[in-house]
């Protein structure tokens, strides 16, 4: 069955939307254990929400590469949580809760606790049951471009291992496959927002950078893109440690993606990619209405 109305109504958002990440871990690649504890993280939500996000995506997992699992027990524990105290805040506030999860026990309880979205990293690979529930519900569903990246996980695939010529093609095909396979289990094509997983398996600007300028092809699978290039160590051939930089480096991306269609950016600093939005979205309208003279 298709999305809510208003889950349908932002899936069809004609402007870019910013998904604000609210990571409740000890261990996330730039901000690990910052917002760890309930009270603080509610508080980034709500500054996360002024600033511009008109989602926030709540992880208790890590998963940067290499990534050791977190107890489903603890990741359940501190998702629904986090989405209970938050759920009735978003509503007032006119914002969407999304929960960034492989495991089908943690997505059910944060649906169950106010949650709107799931973004799957596995694209449904790591949890037979995932696909299966996200089918019984009507809620959006990411499915990301999945390459077995955490640490002791298995699946049939590989890393990608690819060029700038093919690397559009290569994960074009691998998401038609996850979607397929999603749809199978009774998914309905109205919930599926795709996520080509920018640095997962993908390595350096060079591949990342063809990606984004291309951005549009994979669109032509038919469903919204969301962009996850926030903070990431391809923006850089050298690395980058100030965060302020590397926000700085992020929002150039955002605007980029914005600039080929992508349905919404996944970022740290909300208020930063927002400036760089309006301005895209400014400069979009000018060139239009001189295009149209």
């Amino acid at each position: 069955m298709e999305p809510y109305p208003e889950l349908m109504a932002l899936r069809n958002s004609t402007h870019t939307l910013i998904m604000g990440i609210l990571n409740i871990t000890t261990d996330s690649f730039s901000d690990g254990g910052q917002w760890i504890d309930p009270h603080d993280a509610i508080q980034h939500a709500l500054a996360m929400m002024h600033d511009g996000a008109s989602i926030i995506d709540v992880g208790a997992e890590s998963t940067r590469p290499g990534a050791h699992r977190v107890d489903e027990a603890v990741e359940l524990k501190r998702d629904a949580e986090i989405v209970r105290r938050l759920a009735p805040l978003a509503r007032t506030a006119g914002c969407f809760i999304s929960v960034d999860t492989t495991r089908a026990s943690v997505a059910r309880a944060c649906l169950d606790a106010g949650a709107h979205m799931i973004n799957d990293i596995s694209g449904g690979c790591l949890d037979s049951a995932m696909a299966p529930l996200i089918a019984s519900r009507r809620c959006l569903y990411v499915v990301q471009r999945w390459n077995h990246w955490f640490a002791g996980t298995t699946f049939g695939g590989s890393h990608l291992h690819t060029s700038p010529h093919t690397v559009v093609a290569d994960i074009i095909d691998r998401l038609r496959t996850q979607i397929t396979d999603v749809l199978h289990t009774g998914v309905n094509q109205q919930q599926i927002i795709v996520d080509p997983g920018l640095g997962f398996g993908i390595a350096g600007p060079e591949l990342n950078d063809t990606v984004i300028a291309h951005l549009s092809q994979i669109a032509h699978l038919g469903y919204p893109v969301l962009i996850g290039a926030s903070r990431k160590g391809f923006l850089s051939p050298a690395p980058v440690h100030d965060l302020a930089r590397r926000d700085a480096m992020t929002a150039v991306i955002s605007a980029a993606a914005a600039q080929q269609g992508a349905w919404a950016v996944r970022v740290h600093n909300v208020a930063v990619n927002h400036d760089a939005l309006t301005i895209q979205a400014r400069l979009a309208t000018a060139q239009k209405e001189n295009d149209s003279r």
